[in-house]
C-alpha cells in the first residue's frame, strides 16, 4: 500500500472515528438529560457512570475474541490452533484413538483394518513418545538433502541414518541442546516431477507432510505457478511451516533482498516475515589464481536459529496440535471405511427387498396405482436398514417412518412418475396382457429402492432429513434412480427377475395348440 493511501485511509478511520464519538457524547447527553427528569440531581452522575461502565463491559466481551489475536500479536501461529491447552488437545487425541479401536471392531475388510491399526499404533507411539518431526519438502533441484547435510553439521546429536537418495523418504534423529524432545529430520522425494513415477513421490511427499509438527518448504527462487500451489496447499494443512530460500550465494545482495521480498508479499496473510528465511546450503567454490579454490561452509545459521526458536518457544504445541490433527483423520478415516461397510450391507437390504416386493405384485396385483407408494415402503426393510446402522428400532416407529416417506412419494406425484418413466420400455416389449402387471411390479421395486436410499441417507445422517427435510431427500434419490445408467441397469434386472418370469408364467398357462389335421 502506497503513502497516499495510508493518508486517505488514516483520514477515513479518524472521520469515522469523531462521528463515532460525536454519537457517543449526544447518546449520554439524552441520557442525562432524560434521568434528571426522574432522579434526583445526585443521583443522576452515579447511575449514568454505572451505565457507561456496564456498556463498555458488554462492548469488551462482545469484542473480545477480534481483540484477543491482536493483543497475542502479528498473525495466528497455526491456521487453525486450537484453544484448549496442550495437555487437553493430547488427552483428546488419546481419547480420539480409543474410539477408533471401537469402530475397527466393526470393519470387516480385513487389509483395510490391518492398514489403519497400524497407523494407530504408530499414533500411539508418538502420542507416548513425542519427538518432534520436521519434515523438508521441495522440488528436485532447490537442495533440500544438502540443507539436511547442513543442519546435521551444525546441530549437536546423533544422526539416525545414513544420508541417501531421497527416492524415498529418509530420517534423520539428532539433539538439539536445551531441548529434552528428540528431532526427526524428514527428507522427501522431490515434488513437481512429471511421470508416473514422479506423482507417487510427490504424493509420498505431502503423506509425509501430513505427519509433521514443522515443515520446511525449500525454493531457489521466486514461486512458480505450481510452487505456489503447494505452498497454499501446505499452509492449509494447519501446521507451522517456514519457507527456505536456498543458493543465495548464486546471488547478489540485491537480488537476495528483492527475492525475499518478493517471497514475503506472496506468503503474507499465511506466513509472518522471520518465517521467510535465506541459507546456502551447498556455496560454490572460490577459484583462487595459483591455488586450491576455497570451499566456503554452508550459511544455515539463521535458519538454524529460527528452527531452534520456533521448537523451544512453540515445541509442545506443535506436538500437541499435530497429534490431535492426525488422530481426527485417522478417526475420520476409519469412519468413512465403516460408512462404506454400512452403504454396502443397506444398499444389498433395499436390493432385496424391492425385487421380494416386485415378485409379491406380480403374483397378487394390487388394485389401484395409489397403493404402490405404500407398496414400495417396507417397515421390515427400515428396521434392517436401522440395524445397519447401529439404530434399534420399534416396529411401530419403523412403519410411521415408513408411512411418511409412502405419503411423500404420493405427494411429490413420483409415483404417477414412477409409472410414466417405466411404462414406455416395459410396454414396446410385452403382450398386452403382461403389461399391467410387469408395470406395477417394476413400479413397486423402483420406488422402494427411491425409498430404501432415503432411509439409508437418513440413517448415515445420524436419523435426521437434513436442512431440505424428507421431501428433498427422496427428490434427490428419485432424481439419481432416474440417470440413464442406472436406470439401464435397473431395466435389465427388472427383465430377468420381473417379465421373464411372467412369460414362462403365461406360456405354462395358455393351452396347447392343435395339430393340424393331416
Amino acid at each position: 500500500m502506497n503513502t497516499r493511501k495510508r493518508l486517505w485511509l488514516g483520514l477515513a478511520l479518524l472521520l469515522a472515528a469523531l462521528v463515532v464519538v460525536g454519537i457517543v457524547l449526544q447518546t449520554i447527553n439524552q441520557l442525562i438529560w432524560q434521568l434528571s427528569a426522574v432522579l434526583p440531581y445526585g443521583l443522576v452522575g452515579p447511575v449514568v457512570s454505572l451505565l457507561m461502565l456496564a456498556a463498555a463491559a458488554l462492548l469488551l466481551q462482545l469484542a473480545w475474541p477480534w481483540l484477543q489475536p491482536l493483543l497475542k500479536g502479528g498473525i495466528s501461529r497455526r491456521a487453525a490452533a486450537p484453544s484448549q491447552p496442550a495437555a487437553n488437545r493430547r488427552e483428546a487425541a488419546r481419547q480420539n484413538l480409543e474410539a477408533i479401536d471401537q469402530t475397527l471392531e466393526q470393519v470387516r475388510d480385513q487389509v483395510e483394518r490391518e492398514l489403519l491399526q497400524q497407523e494407530r499404533q504408530r499414533m500411539a507411539q508418538e502420542l507416548e513418545r513425542g519427538d518432534l518431526v520436521v519434515v523438508i519438502l521441495g522440488a528436485g533441484s532447490v537442495g533440500k538433502t544438502s540443507l539436511i547435510r547442513a543442519l546435521l553439521g551444525e546441530l549437536v546429536g546423533d544422526v539416525g541414518a545414513a544420508m541417501g537418495s531421497t527416492a524415498i523418504s529418509q530420517r534423520y534423529r539428532l539433539r538439539l541442546r536445551g531441548l529434552e524432545r528428540a528431532i526427526w529430520l524428514v527428507d522427501t522425494p522431490g515434488i513437481l516431477e512429471s511421470g508416473t513415477d514422479g506423482q507417487s513421490r510427490e504424493q509420498l511427499a505431502r503423506d509425509q507432510a501430513s505427519k509433521a509438527d514443522l515443515l520446511l518448504l525449500v525454493v531457489d527462487g521466486d514461486l512458480r505457478r505450481a510452487e505456489l500451489e503447494v505452498f497454499q496447499a501446505l499452509a492449509g494443512l494447519g501446521k507451522r511451516l517456514l519457507l527456505v530460500l536456498n543458493k543465495c550465494d548464486l546471488r547478489g545482495e540485491q537480488e537476495e533482498a528483492r527475492l525475499l521480498d518478493l517471497l514475503r508479499q506472496r506468503s503474507r496473510g499465511k506466513l509472518a516475515g522471520a518465517d521467510v528465511i535465506p541459507v546456502s546450503a551447498s556455496p560454490q567454490s572460490i577459484p583462487r589464481p595459483g591455488g586450491q579454490p576455497l570451499q566456503p561452509g554452508p550459511e544455515v545459521e539463521s535458519l538454524l536459529r529460527r528452527i531452534a526458536a520456533v521448537l523451544h518457544q512453540d515445541g509442545e504445541e506443535l506436538i500437541a496440535d499435530n497429534l490431535l490433527l492426525q488422530s481426527r483423520q485417522l478417526s475420520d478415516a476409519s469412519r468413512a471405511l465403516l460408512s462404506g461397510q454400512r452403504q454396502q450391507d443397506a444398499e444389498a437390504i433395499v436390493e432385496r427387498t424391492m425385487w421380494t416386493c416386485a415378485g409379491v405384485l406380480a403374483v397378487t396385483p394390487l388394485p389401484g396405482l395409489d397403493l404402490l407408494g405404500t407398496a414400495a415402503v417396507n417397515a421390515q426393510m427400515v428396521v434392517e436398514i436401522a440395524r445397519v446402522y447401529g439404530v434399534q428400532l420399534s416396529r411401530q416407529s419403523a412403519q410411521d417412518l415408513a408411512m411418511s416417506v409412502g405419503r411423500t412419494l404420493a405427494g411429490l406425484g413420483l409415483v404417477k412418475g414412477g409409472v410414466s418413466l417405466l411404462s414406455t420400455s416395459l410396454s414396446l416389449s410385452l403382450p398386452s396382457l403382461l403389461v399391467g402387471r410387469a408395470l406395477q411390479a417394476a413400479t413397486g421395486a423402483w420406488l422402494t429402492r427411491v425409498a430404501g436410499l432415503s432411509f439409508i441417507t437418513y440413517f448415515a445422517q445420524d436419523q435426521t432429513w437434513g436442512d431440505g427435510g424428507i421431501q428433498d431427500v427422496v427428490q434427490r434419490q428419485f432424481d439419481l434412480s432416474r440417470r440413464d445408467a442406472d436406470l439401464r441397469r435397473f431395466l435389465q434386472t427388472a427383465f430377468s427377475r420381473v417379465v421373464e418370469p411372467l412369460q414362462r408364467q403365461q406360456e405354462k398357462q395358455l393351452p396347447p395348440r392343435r395339430r393340424p389335421n393331416r
